[in-house]
């Protein structure tokens, strides 16, 4: 079974930034497109931002022009830059292929706050 490990969240004043890593095990990184979701409590899961095999990426409405999704198929990582930090990004970050595999890692607490 794959495993997905997500690593980089962490406590942040607005407008500042994290960078999030996910360690995908296997062979299946390069072959796929991969995304990264968030979820806060309540709500459902949400795709913010994706990118394919060619590298080619799509960000949702709200990160656009804040968040950078970028990968290193030697590595097997994904990564998401998150500059300019809003209160409402606060929430659990996961990485997942496109579309998602049946099963999530343990996600990475990102919190927004002064």
């Amino acid at each position: 079974q794959v495993q997905l490990v997500e690593s980089g969240g962490g406590l942040v004043q607005p407008g500042g930034s994290l960078r999030l890593s996910c360690a995908v095990s296997g062979s299946i990184f390069s072959m796929n497109a991969w995304g990264w979701y968030r979820q806060v409590p309540g709500k459902q899961r949400e795709l913010v931002a994706g990118i394919a095999r060619d590298g080619s990426t799509n960000l949702a409405n709200s990160v656009k022009g804040r968040f950078t999704i970028s990968r290193d198929n030697a590595k097997n990582t994904l990564y998401l830059q998150m500059n300019s930090l809003r209160p409402e990004d606060t929430a659990v970050y996961y990485c997942n292929r496109f579309p998602p595999l049946e099963y999530w890692g343990q996600g990475t607490q990102v919190t927004v706050s002064s």
